[in-house]
């Protein structure tokens, strides 16, 4: 985890994002938190992260997402480079049994 994030804050926040029991109350905490738009460009960098996954082209993911290649570029960094949170959460979509890292609470 990025020290930057590790605060009280964040952590109260991922917490209270794992009370979240049904999609209706995950729509309605996240419209309570977040911009329509924000929300709609984090929904937009999971659909890059799983077509990149799938092995789509920067140009074909510009033509089925709207994103822009500097958003493409900095979801494929975040595939190769980071904490496999889109893996995570892209496998467990599809499925695919994960082990769950960190404790009950998420702390590691």
């Amino acid at each position: 985890m990025n020290s930057k994030l590790n605060t009280e804050e964040v952590r109260s926040f991922m917490d209270a994002v794992l009370t979240l029991r049904t999609r209706e109350e995950c729509f309605d905490f996240f419209e309570d938190v977040c911009t329509i738009n924000e929300l709609l460009a984090i929904a937009q960098r999971l659909e890059v992260a799983k077509r990149l996954r799938e092995g789509d082209t920067y140009l074909e993911i510009c033509d089925k997402t709207g994103a822009s290649t500097a958003t493409i570029s900095r979801v494929n960094r975040s595939l190769n480079f980071g904490n496999n949170g889109y893996d995570i959460a892209l496998d467990r979509l599809a499925g695919k049994d994960v082990p769950t890292r960190g404790g009950e609470t998420g702390e590691n």
